[in-house]
């Protein structure tokens, strides 16, 4: 499940794979199954397929099983060098820019090595000559480099003293594993005292519930000692199940890890192999498309015999492979052609196709250009809205700090308003000792839904071990709260009318959300609840209406509204977290759906959570609010407003 607790890098929650049929999610079985067959008739001993959180394949060679750990050679460089680095660099010990010699001493008297950077080391562009020489099996080579893979005494002592620059850092790219060494060297002495297993073990594996059975790094978990470190070498000599691996590849979804799989700026070297990709943070990555027909936004961890993990984002896929070497074309050619691309050819609709039939009413969605978007509230997300007694427009943001003046501290759910029109807005932000919280991602209450009845409003806080009720009579200054929800409606939203509730059609009002405890996954369906508007704070009171929606793994965060001039209902349904979504039309609260917009990648990557202001609606013109990640490129970490009109 798509966590977004693990943002933090540091809580305790294991992530569960939901059962799953590969037709469900996209893929054609006989292609699959094919691509099976062909891959275990190529060294092939375990091949493991997860989409939008579900297992949905999984195949082992005889004699091998699930719980058995598999070599993971350099794909070690990614799952164990990568990830401790990405912890380091959370935890502001390490930075890319930095030179090695800050944490390498006695590389600062030799002009050469004092120019390396950890970027260059984690992109393998240091100059650090490879332990490789004329296809000399490791341990035969001599030298330096044969006591570098023979580990006697000490690898880092080699790749740290022995090992010579062989051109200006930055200059080239060579593959190095004694330049990943002396990353991993590099971040042991940036960590201050701790030793990257043990970050690995507390800020990884056991977050993702992945046992001590299931994996070792460092060549059985070797320690070696220089400099008063604790050294593990993350080069090589990982072992992993393949279902170990496929929980990190998912884990490194998260907007968290994209500063490592975005590209880092080095050169590439395409000369012996036009598959060659270009270089993210000890991650491969396809950023200028050097793997026709595989998304952009792919990355991959890699090792020798083609230890394999393929991790592609807006597909929600990652795909693990372990065996010997697929055939003796030149590695990454024989990658992507025998595993990327039949891969993605067995994915038999690219584009998920919408669940309910075409609107008869609402054409299509025209939305302004990206440019227009308006962005406030820099660094806060979330937004939930409702259209208050007293004109203004009631939200709540997340992570943040909300409007100028921004408040003091960072909080998970802090109260504002907004006053004025689409174009002219003013944000206000809303001071409520009993109403705000604090804690990053799922560790911070959040609201999901809000709404205004009879002066009363009204809030759904979510990450509450389920969702929680709670309202303020005196517009969010001061908060009481209620009951809880202990199952399904884990991320609740209100359906919004006018006004204060005006125009609602009836003396009921309704709860819409994800089926589901959580708001960091995708659900199969949406469920409905109604509850009558003068008893919203009585549990007891709410008639559960069941599923009212279905969209198998594209259920996520959801917004309702009743368009007055349309007279429908208009639900917007988040499909994931990286800009795929719908607007469904019905004329009751329950259907029947239609489609009125669909996209599995909306022109603006990395948002979610869509909202539709009541007051904003004008004729067919409405203004869409919502949020998203901020990335190179991406800044909709904000309250972001745009237009759109609805074609009919």
């Amino acid at each position: 499940m798509w966590i977004a607790v693990l943002l933090t890098l540091g809580l305790n929650a294991e992530v569960a794979w939901r059962a799953g049929k590969a037709e469900e999610q996209g893929f054609d079985r006989a292609k699959l199954d094919a691509l099976t067959v062909k891959l275990a008739s190529q060294n092939t001993r375990a091949f493991l397929v997860v989409r939008r959180n579900r297992l949905i394949h999984e195949w082992y060679a005889p004699g091998v099983a699930p719980s058995q750990r598999q070599g993971t050679a350099s794909l070690a460089k990614a799952i164990a060098g990568g990830t401790t680095l990405m912890l380091a660099m959370n935890e502001r010990r390490i930075s890319p820019d930095d030179p090695a010699s800050n944490y390498i001493a006695e590389w600062k008297a030799d002009p050469r090595r004092a120019r390396i950077t950890i970027r260059h080391l984690a992109t393998h562009t240091s100059g650090v000559e490879d332990a490789e020489q004329d296809d000399i099996p490791h341990m035969q080579l001599p030298g330096w480099k044969g006591a570098f893979w023979k580990r006697s005494p000490n690898p880092f002592g080699n790749a740290i003293s022995d090992a010579p620059i062989l051109f200006e850092p930055g200059s080239r790219f060579h593959y190095s594993n004694p330049g990943i060494a002396a990353l991993s060297y590099a971040v042991s002495a940036a960590l201050r005292g701790r030793d990257v297993r043990e970050l690995l073990r507390d800020r990884v594996m056991t977050v993702l519930g992945i046992p001590e059975s299931d994996w070792a790094i460092s060549y059985n978990n070797s320690v070696f000692e220089r400099d008063g470190l604790r050294l593990y070498a993350t080069w090589g000599g990982g072992n992993f199940t393949p279902r170990a691996v496929a929980r990190i590849g998912q884990w490194m979804m998260l907007p968290a890890a994209r500063k490592m799989v975005n590209y880092a700026g080095m050169p590439v070297d395409r000369t012996a192999d036009r598959y060659q990709p270009a270089s993210g943070l000890c991650w491969w990555i396809n950023h200028d498309g050097v793997w026709p027909g595989i998304p952009r936004d792919a990355f991959v961890g890699a090792g020798a015999g083609h230890q394999m993990l393929i991790v592609i984002p807006s597909l929600e896929l990652v795909a693990v492979r372990n065996g010997a070497a697929l055939n003796d074309k030149p590695f990454w050619t024989a990658a992507y052609e025998e595993l990327f691309r039949p891969l993605l050819a067995a994915i038999a609709e690219r584009e998920s196709p919408a669940p309910y039939p075409p609107s008869q009413l609402i054409r299509g969605v025209e939305f302004a250009p990206v440019e227009s978007v308006v962005r406030k509230a820099i660094d806060s997300d979330n937004w939930p809205l409702t259209w208050g007694g007293d004109g203004d427009i009631y939200t709540s943001y997340g992570d943040g700090r909300g409007f100028e003046p921004r408040a003091q501290r960072k909080l998970s759910l802090g109260l504002a308003k907004v006053r004025g029109g689409p174009e002219d807005f003013e944000g206000i932000n809303i001071q409520s000792e009993s109403g705000e919280r604090v804690g990053d991602g799922a560790r911070g209450l959040k609201s999901s839904g809000m709404l205004m009845v009879d002066g009363v409003l009204y809030m759904w806080v979510r990450n509450a071990g389920n969702s929680q009720l709670a309202w303020s009579e005196d517009r969010g200054r001061t908060w009481t709260w209620g009951f809880k929800f202990e199952q399904s409606f884990g991320s609740p939203v209100f359906l919004n009318y006018g006004r204060n509730y005006k125009g609602a059609r009836d003396q009921y009002v309704y709860v819409y959300s994800q089926d589901g405890p959580s708001a960091y996954e995708a659900d199969d369906q949406i469920v409905l609840a109604r509850v009558p508007k003068d008893r919203i704070r009585e549990k007891a009171a709410y008639e559960n209406l069941g599923p009212v929606f279905r969209f198998p793994a594209h259920c996520e965060r959801v917004e309702a509204i009743y368009h007055e001039g349309l007279k429908r209902y208009l639900l917007a349904v988040s499909y994931n977290h990286r800009g795929g979504w719908g607007i469904y039309e019905a004329p009751h609260p329950s259907g029947p759906w239609r489609t009125a917009f669909h996209t599995n990648q909306w022109d603006i990557a990395g948002t979610h959570g869509y909202r539709f202001p009541t007051k904003w609606i004008e004729g067919d013109t409405m203004w869409l609010v919502f949020s998203g990640v901020t990335g190179p490129g991406l800044h909709y970490d904000a309250f972001c407003t745009r237009r759109m009109r609805l074609r009919r």
